[in-house]
């Protein structure tokens, strides 16, 4: 199903997943080992990340710079097969507009249409580092609307060149709101305004970067309400369990950890680190859901075994 007829046909709020494709050369079972983990938990669908290709730039000796280009991680598609072939969950692939151009962003729709994967998270992605000239018979998606423009016109039969009897694709759109704005918006205001450009674009619902200060999120769905934002809005929630990720997670996401579990996680022996951020996560989780939340987006690094302690008691709740 798309994911909006997940919602649409649910008894109660749902709980959803995000995981990480395998690092190049890596093996694929330890992923599987995380899907085989939430199964039991019956999630209506799991979303798997893609990367593009990523600039790096190494110090020589002599202090000159040298730029390489590390090779994006594969594994997204097959991943999206395995999946929603072998455990009967539908796969939601996240489709970038950086790293990828209009051509290659059609291919992949193409390939997953064939695969019957109807449901895409469209995102901008990260700034990559890698700036290369454009060759003049490629396009890009500069932003998010862009690329879901781009997924609609395929969605209406029309493609970027003139293809004969082009059969239309039916694809779910999924895009990102970040409840404590996108690092490159100035204010707030606009950053909701950005957001309503992608759901007029054609968006089906929103997803949002992870938070761990409900206020954000509640004020943020109010905002985007007042602007005509009318589509499901899903919280994402992401169970801090180290304390390096007081640092991380604010660097990499530009998330704010409030005051209280900062000190708390600050204070815990490094193997409780993650039973604060399991009850952290369970409280933000149940006071969500009391708010009226059509479901939870859980972030998953490389383990299910904390979400499980947060979604397992959630589901007994609202059962």
């Amino acid at each position: 199903m798309k994911v909006t007829e997940h919602y649409e046909r649910a008894d109660g709020p749902l709980f959803s997943y995000e995981i990480i494709p395998p690092t190049r050369g890596s093996s694929v079972s330890d992923v599987l080992g995380v899907v085989e983990a939430l199964a039991p938990y019956d999630p209506p669908f799991i979303d798997v990340t893609s990367h593009s290709a990523e600039a790096i730039y190494d110090e020589q000796p002599d202090g000159t710079v040298r730029k390489r280009v590390k090779r994006k991680r594969p594994g997204t598609l097959g991943l999206c097969a395995a999946i929603q072939y072998r455990f009967g969950i539908d796969a939601v692939p996240h489709i970038l507009c950086r790293g990828f151009t209009q051509e290659e962003t059609e291919d992949a729709l193409i390939e997953l249409n064939y695969l019957g994967i109807h449901n895409l998270l469209a995102v901008r992605g990260d700034d990559n580092g890698d700036h290369k000239p454009q060759r003049p018979d490629r396009h890009r998606n500069e932003y998010a609307s862009d690329l879901v423009a781009q997924i609609c016109e395929m969605n209406e039969g029309h493609y970027l060149n003139d293809l004969l009897d082009a059969a239309p694709t039916d694809f779910c759109i999924g895009v990102g709101g970040y409840p404590e704005k996108h690092v490159d918006a100035p204010n707030r205001t606009w950053d909701v305004l950005n957001l309503k450009r992608k759901v007029d674009a054609g968006a089906d619902y929103v997803v949002s970067q992870m938070f761990f200060d409900n206020g954000h999120f509640l004020d943020w769905v109010e905002r985007c309400r007042d602007v005509g934002i009318d589509v499901p809005i899903v919280p994402g929630l992401k169970i801090l369990t180290s304390k390096r990720q007081l640092r991380s997670l604010p660097r990499s996401f530009y998330t704010e950890i409030p005051e209280s579990l900062a000190a708390e996680v600050e204070e815990a022996k490094d193997e409780h680190v993650a039973d604060v951020g399991v009850e952290w996560a369970r409280r933000q989780a149940e006071e969500l859901l009391e708010a009226g939340v059509p479901g939870i987006h859980f972030y998953i690094m490389s383990t299910a075994k904390h979400v499980v302690k947060v979604a397992e008691p959630l589901r007994k709740l609202v059962s």
